[in-house]
């Protein structure tokens, strides 16, 4: 009997063990808050660079409405004020509210250093992924022409080819596309070799032979295991040229190459009211180029705190 009692017990204590067993296995999701209080206690500057870029994002999204006033309209016995409760920084040349054309500038910072972004990262994952796993005359061809990409002087090749797509009839919405195009057909060069070499270093990896082994296309092995893999570099490599899009598309329009008036660009401000009434209105100057710098701060601050959370290499490192 005491036998036939443990054999009965025994099932009913496995099994009522058995979900304790499973739950203490079963590794525990972190919730989103938790994992941004992690992020922010880790990296500091990273996270002042994420709320930076949401604080970005949130004025282009809603420049409508936080704009008390119209990007494009002044009046002529208001120009030149300082900053007041009425302006908060200032009006223009022309009597133009300063702060609402650098809310509306946010709108085209966005919208290219994304666009850009968009095109360069898409069409470098396409290069490096094709020429780092097929090797070979795909690789040799692929890399020559990415060497006389590269060679080209890169503010120079971009003013000539704004300047070759866009006319006086161009619209600003069109004119906002085609700098975007420019900027990510530039950005690509450099950013395919850095997809190649991620590629490279996990071609011949032993779930990508045993793949083969098992018949699975290149199609599918590239799609199944290569880009899941290079997520993270993609990640890391798109965050990290956001800042520099900004600064290109901002460098552009200081030279007259960018999108064209009257969208309130940042360069364009700087090179326009900002530098020829500089002595007489130094707000002019210092509100534009704040906004740039603030913008390229925070992308590049979030770049690099998401390239060592992500990089496995560097996590290593961290923990010893």
């Amino acid at each position: 009997m005491r036998i036939e009692q443990q054999k009965g017990r025994a099932p009913n204590g496995l099994t009522a063990a058995a979900p304790q067993a499973r739950a203490r296995l079963q590794p525990e999701r972190p919730r989103p808050a938790r994992a941004l209080w992690h992020f922010a206690r880790r990296k500091p500057l990273g996270a002042a660079g994420g709320l930076l870029v949401l604080v970005l994002i949130i004025t282009a999204l809603f420049a409508d409405i936080i704009a008390p006033y119209a990007y494009d309209v002044g009046q002529g016995v208001e120009r030149l004020k300082g900053p007041s409760l009425r302006h908060l920084f200032g009006t223009d040349n022309l009597g133009r509210d300063l702060f609402s054309r650098i809310v509306y500038g946010s709108r085209i910072s966005i919208a290219v250093g994304f666009g850009a972004v968009l095109v360069g990262t898409g069409l470098a994952t396409l290069i490096g992924v094709v020429s780092g796993y097929f090797g070979g005359a795909f690789d040799l061809i692929f890399q020559r022409l990415i060497d006389a990409w590269v060679a080209f002087p890169a503010i120079i090749l971009l003013a000539c080819l704004v300047t070759i797509s866009t006319t006086r009839d161009t619209s600003p919405t069109t004119s906002i596309a085609i700098v975007a195009l420019a900027l990510g057909l530039v950005v690509a060069g450099g950013s395919s070799r850095v997809v190649r070499s991620a590629v490279l270093g996990i071609r011949d990896m032993p779930y990508i032979e045993a793949a083969r082994c098992t018949g699975c296309s290149d199609l599918r092995i590239i799609r199944r295991y290569i880009l899941p893999n290079i997520l993270a570099p993609v990640l890391i490599l798109a965050t990290v040229q956001l800042g520099g899009a900004i600064l290109a598309e901002s460098t552009l329009s200081f030279l007259g190459f960018g999108v064209k008036p009257p969208m309130p660009a940042w360069g364009s401000m700087l090179a326009g009211s900002g530098r020829q009434y500089f002595l007489v209105a130094p707000w002019l100057a210092i509100w534009p180029g704040l906004a740039i710098s603030l913008a390229v701060f925070g992308f590049n601050m979030l770049g690099d705190a998401l390239r060592d959370v992500l990089d496995p290499r560097l996590r290593g490192s961290q923990r010893k």
